[in-house]
């Protein structure tokens, strides 16, 4: 049930994703939203660990240990991502 809730949660935070915007995604719920992007909205995620465009979260058995977001789940690159120091983030 609760798992239920956050994901209800984190489906209506990503409707108000708009095309071009840039997110700072932070630890917690946040992480999830880049599984709910709505279909034809493009928007740049960045893990506060100092990744700018990230994507969804790896399928089983296609992770990348040195991916990581900030709250230490892997992640997958985009085409085009940047990597930075993590203190860059709140710069």
């Amino acid at each position: 049930p609760a798992d239920a809730l956050r994901e209800r949660i984190v489906k209506r935070a990503a409707l108000e994703l708009r095309d071009g915007d840039y997110v700072n995604l932070g630890i917690g719920m946040p992480t999830l939203i880049s599984d709910y992007v709505p279909g034809g909205v493009s928007v740049t995620l960045q893990a506060e660990n100092g990744m700018l465009g990230a994507g969804p979260f790896p399928l089983r058995g296609a992770e990348d240990c040195d991916l990581i977001n900030a709250g230490k789940q892997t992640v997958t690159a985009l085409p085009g991502a940047s990597f930075f120091s993590a203190d860059t983030s709140f710069a």
